[in-house]
């Protein structure tokens, strides 16, 4: 059964709100004050006007957090998102992606049990979908240790749900951009184009993603805690549209200005997906559609890096 949130405020807990996705989630709910009040949590101080919560990473846990304030929504946006990490440090990976996500969801259980909590997994989860668009419903095969802890964490909150009835779901995010990500796709290609050198790419760009901007993934993530059931399950976050890596880069480098000559080198990267496409029927459901195609957000994203070259140059 779907249980939507009432009309009136609730307070929200955003988990890792100094990250990329946090910084943005946080101002996606702040916007709305008369419906959202926040607070925000993260292994660093943060220099905001909304209550604010620190946990030192050499001994986390959440029980002081959850004792103290009465949370009706609590947003991890935190972990480990590196996919080379988790193969190079799997020990690590596993303890920010699945041990925290317990030590949440037990500190929700013994304090906090009507707090909806949102955990942020992966479209890793999939591996290599031989069918497209891929569903919820679609094998979980991951093909990283990052993949396999996602879908860990996925079961954990499912199981939860099952054995303490507490209200949980999970949100399978495919490839998220935009300004303050300074990793991946877009940000290599900025950084590789500065430097004037000729910008070598993985693969053969005929490989595909699903991308979403930054303030639609936002927009999704808070349809999703106003509209879905919360009970253990999961549900894909994306724009719905398949884009080869190959247009992306084209977009982006006509954007930049500069005509920096690019190829892709053929060579496989360790645990990267060929094609990715969602189906995101379930996320439409709650009212959802990407504000604009790929050229839209990319052009924003450019504006931001090349905002970022003004301020290094005058300083």
């Amino acid at each position: 059964m779907k249980k939507t949130l009432a009309n009136t405020q609730h307070h929200v807990l955003i988990l890792g709100s100094e990250g990329f996705i946090g910084r943005h989630l946080v101002a996606e709910f702040e916007s709305i004050p008369d419906r959202f009040a926040v607070t925000t949590c993260d292994v660093i101080d943060a220099h905001r006007s909304t209550s604010h919560w620190r946990i030192d990473p050499q001994q986390v846990e959440f029980d002081s957090l959850f004792q103290a304030q009465p949370f009706d929504i609590c947003i991890n946006c935190s972990g480990a998102a590196s996919v080379g990490d988790s193969h190079d440090d799997p020990q690590r990976d596993h303890a920010l992606n699945v041990v925290n996500v317990v030590r949440m969801l037990d500190a929700i259980r013994r304090y906090r049990p009507s707090c909806r909590f949102l955990n942020l997994s992966s479209a890793a989860v999939y591996g290599n979908p031989t069918v497209l668009p891929v569903k919820e419903d679609s094998p979980a095969e991951p093909i990283s240790p990052y993949g396999l802890h996602k879908f860990q964490a996925e079961q954990l909150c499912a199981g939860y749900a099952r054995f303490f009835e507490l209200s949980t779901c999970s949100v399978r995010i495919f490839s998220a951009y935009g300004p303050g990500l300074r990793k991946q796709l877009f940000w290599d290609l900025h950084r590789k184009a500065q430097s004037g050198s000729r910008v070598e790419l993985w693969r053969t760009g005929r490989e595909s993603r699903d991308f979403i901007e930054v303030s639609d993934l936002c927009r999704a993530l808070r349809l999703v805690c106003e509209n879905s059931a919360f009970g253990g399950e999961v549900v894909n976050v994306a724009s719905g549209q398949e884009t080869r890596i190959e247009d992306a880069v084209r977009l982006f480098i006509d954007f930049y200005g500069d005509r920096h000559s690019y190829a892709f080198n053929g060579r496989t990267k360790t645990g990267d997906p060929l094609n990715w496409r969602a189906d995101i029927g379930q996320l439409r459901s709650f009212g959802f559609e990407a504000e604009g195609p790929i050229d839209q957000g990319l052009r924003r994203y450019v504006e931001w890096v090349k905002g970022i070259e003004q301020e290094g140059s005058q300083r």
